[in-house]
């Protein structure tokens, strides 16, 4: 969801970015098309996550668009340290590029409300000290009691995670 955002009073004015960090995503605008997200791990590490149409992310991703934002472009600039590692490959390989910036990254699973798979694992993953202070901050509110790396995830709208085995089933409840 990447847009340039204008006034709301449909002028076509650009948002200042206090304007900016203050816009919240709602659900409905999410619902049914590709909203991409980020969090931490209990680790630091950071994840980007895909939910393709799924409206079923935490609610703290939807709280500011700027930050949301800003946390997209800062990972776009790093630069890539890594080859692609997306163990399926095929399709999963276009969407490595945050992983060969050292960003984890999950696709929600189709017809599995909050359930995603592991795309692509960094080798050498980034962590929240890696990034600016108001990112960290940011990303302190995306804080999943989990380990990036899993295969597949739970992750709920009130932001509680776990790791889920492929029958659908939990190993270990949160």
């Amino acid at each position: 969801m990447s847009h340039a955002p204008t006034d709301p009073d449909s002028t076509g004015t650009p948002l200042t970015e206090e304007e900016l960090l203050q816009i919240v995503i709602t659900r409905e605008e999410i619902r049914n098309v590709e909203f991409d997200w980020f969090a931490a791990d209990t680790r630091g590490h950071v994840a980007q996550f895909l939910a393709a149409g799924d409206d079923t992310v935490p609610e703290a991703a939807l709280q500011s668009e700027g930050l949301l934002e800003r946390t997209h472009v800062w990972i776009d600039l790093r630069p890539e340290t890594e080859a692609p590692n997306a163990p399926a490959g095929g399709f999963d390989e276009h969407l490595t590029p945050p992983q060969r910036r050292g960003a984890f990254v999950y696709d929600r699973l189709p017809g599995q409300a909050g359930v995603y798979r592991l795309v692509a694992a960094p080798r050498a993953p980034f962590t929240l000290s890696d990034m600016p202070a108001h990112l960290q901050a940011y990303l302190d509110t995306l804080r999943l009691n989990v380990t990036f790396g899993a295969p597949l995830l739970f992750i709920g709208p009130d932001g509680g995670a776990h790791e889920v085995t492929p029958d659908g089933q939990s190993p270990h409840p949160t």
